[in-house]
């Protein structure tokens, strides 16, 4: 797009990030429950990560092509809005259905109707929402994008606490059933997850209705309709020839996201059975469900302060650096992890929160905004895409490779974990190395 890119108000800038709120609002459900319903059906603890491959890998398919057909993408509805309708459509329908996958037990068992339902699911968020950040880079002049990213995370983080909050505060302040017979998911929950399908497909229909697109620049569609390269091979080609920038925030995002999709899959377990003092085989008691509970009111915390954090960001930016405030973002992150191990208060871990509230809002926004300056305009799309592959590549990684002879239980959570024999692996109880 060569034309100046005019200024936005703060209203127009909301309006388009505000589909992230219900994309985000969705994720919050699918984070905070995906885990304890497919347990209810019959998965073991131990394989969850297994199930939770289907986030990664559909991410690291769809996002890139979803990308490098909207950036060629002209219709009356515009560039990036098609993809954010047809993602929250099927997105809104895999919500109502996840709860009640033992309704369709006639043709398959309820936990394989569950994982198939998660991967639809998965596939249809990374529809919605991978546009969501080339459209920020495509309407925003760069002195505007840091204020684009934090408001998109601010409605990310509004969304979530909604979100995880939602089955304890059905269950507590509305007298809505919270436990259910083996085999079976509580009502609160499946209530959940209709009111999150519900505000999913509201939200991105208020962006789309709300949102006016540049038209792409015509002189670019007649280079890219005369290129050889098409589709996987032309994200191929891309991906090998990404800007030294995008390398670089690469390995941050790597590392950043290979925490967070650790806390994602087992903080249930882990709370249930270390903070709690559950046997891990419970899975369908008062208590268990108590726990669950308690682990939505956690997420839902460092989403609220992730919500607030971004809207600071900005400000702390302009003063120290996007870089500096995010390296600094990272670290308060990281303690907070840590000290989620010598907790057993469930309250103190809502302290834990606040710190990786911090890192989640700054992950959220600050890379986006580095790198919306370093790669060409023409490329928005496909490169927002591909630079999802750091953050699907440490969930990968993290929970299935096999390498010597070393597998550890890792008492943090109490589930077991591989590493190869030369890496420092810490079992927090004894404090000592466990890997040579």
């Amino acid at each position: 797009m060569s034309a100046p890119k005019p200024r936005l108000s703060f209203w127009q800038i909301w309006n388009m990030s505000f589909g992230f709120f219900g994309i985000q609002f969705g994720f919050a459900l699918q984070n905070g429950n995906a885990s304890r319903i497919l347990t209810t059906f019959g998965a073991d603890v131990e394989h969850l990560s297994w199930f939770w491959l289907a986030a990664p890998l559909t991410g690291m398919i769809v996002q890139p092509l979803i990308g490098y057909y909207s950036d060629r993408t002209w219709t009356s509805l515009g560039r990036r809005r098609p993809y954010f309708l047809a993602g929250s459509i099927l997105a809104s329908t895999a919500l109502m259905l996840m709860p009640n996958s033992q309704v369709l037990a006639s043709f398959l068992a309820p936990l394989y109707i569950g994982a198939g339902i998660l991967m639809v699911m998965d596939a249809s968020f990374n529809v919605a929402m991978e546009p969501f950040r080339a459209l920020v880079a495509d309407l925003l002049p760069a002195d505007q994008r840091t204020l684009g990213f934090s408001v998109q995370t601010f409605l990310i983080g509004l969304g979530a606490v909604l979100g995880s909050w939602l089955p304890y505060l059905f269950a507590e302040w509305f007298g809505v059933e919270k436990t259910a017979p083996d085999g079976e998911v509580p009502y609160n929950v499946t209530l959940s997850f209709y009111v999150g399908a519900v505000t999913f497909l509201i939200a991105i229909l208020w962006t789309v209705l709300t949102t006016k697109e540049f038209p792409p620049d015509e002189e670019y569609l007649k280079e890219e309709s005369a290129k050889g390269k098409k589709g996987i091979s032309q994200i191929v080609s891309d991906f090998a020839r990404m800007p030294k920038t995008m390398k670089q925030l690469g390995l941050v995002q790597f590392f950043s996201w290979f925490a967070l999709f650790s806390m994602w899959v087992f903080t249930t377990s882990a709370v249930a059975t270390h903070v709690y003092g559950l046997p891990s085989e419970d899975r369908s008691s008062e208590t268990f469900n108590e726990a669950a509970n308690w682990v939505g009111i956690m997420f839902g915390v460092y989403n609220g302060v992730s919500a607030i954090y971004a809207l600071m960001l900005p400000f702390i930016a302009a003063k120290l650096g996007r870089k500096t405030t995010h390296a600094l973002s990272l670290t308060a992150g990281g303690i907070g992890l840590i000290s989620i191990y010598f907790i057993h208060d469930p309250t103190l871990l809502l302290f834990s929160m606040i710190g990786v509230g911090i890192a989640w809002a700054s992950i959220l926004a600050m890379p986006y905004a580095i790198l919306a300056g370093a790669i060409p305009p023409q490329k928005m799309g496909i490169y927002m895409g591909v630079f999802n592959f750091f953050i699907t590549l440490p969930q990968i990684f993290k929970w299935h490779h096999r390498w010597a002879d070393c597998e550890i239980p890792l008492r943090l959570s109490g589930y077991l974990q591989s590493c190869d024999g030369r890496s420092l692996f810490i079992d927090w109880r004894p404090l000592r190395a466990l890997c040579r």
